[in-house]
């Protein structure tokens, strides 16, 4: 099976260095037109199955994705959902520096250690993310094509797993608005990574900025 692994597009408290969790913001016309430019990207591609995170932002970028003529295909799954960032979810990075220093850079050092306040840690959201996956692709065959919108801290975990990859190595490889990962293999347990953070549908090479907050 062939899975297409895409982050949402950009919305506004993404533009502003916000962290979002599990707050749900929209898509600003930035990310609109990401998941557009994505929905061209992937006219030609056949599909056989989508899934998404029930949050707007996400759950929009594969509708846009999809296009009007597969709506049909796509489906939620709230084990896809962003991890919850508890109290700092609507701070700036520095509004949280203030208040919470200590454990912001443990987040940028140990993120495998770090539990939010009031949220989840990056395991947590792998024993439900995980799980999501497998239920998705259940049942595909061999040629089948399935595509999952999903979050930043979502996306970085499973890939974590299926490179063979620590949680702490979390920060050693980007996910950009509406980027793209294609996994293949006969199952969940065998998948490949064919492609990484491929955003070439509205970014120059190398071009893609820096996230400011996740």
């Amino acid at each position: 099976m062939k899975i297409i692994l895409a982050r949402h597009g950009e919305t506004p408290w993404n533009a502003e260095g916000r962290y979002q969790g599990q707050e749900d913001i929209p898509l600003s016309s930035v990310g609109e037109a990401q998941a557009r430019a994505l929905g061209e990207r992937l006219k030609d591609v056949v599909i056989d199955r989508a899934v998404a995170s029930p949050l707007v932002r996400a759950k929009r970028t594969a509708e846009l994705a999809l296009g009007e003529s597969r709506q049909n295909l796509l489906t939620t799954d709230p084990g896809l959902m962003e991890i919850a960032h508890g109290t700092w979810e609507g701070l700036l990075a520095g509004e949280i520096r203030d208040r919470d220093g200590e454990r912001l850079q443990a987040w940028r050092d140990t993120p495998h250690e770090v539990l939010m306040p009031e949220g989840e840690s990056l395991q947590h959201v792998f024993d439900r993310a995980w799980p999501a996956l497998a239920r998705a692709s259940e049942g595909l065959g061999r040629d089948d094509t399935l595509l999952v919108v999903a979050h930043d801290a979502v996306n970085r975990v499973l890939l974590c797993r299926i490179l063979g990859i620590p949680l702490a190595r979390l920060w050693t490889f980007r996910q950009a608005p509406t980027t793209i990962n294609l996994l293949e293999g006969a199952d969940v347990e065998r998948l490949e990574v064919v492609r990484l953070n491929d955003c070439a549908h509205h970014t120059p090479f190398f071009g893609e900025a820096v996230h400011r907050a996740l």
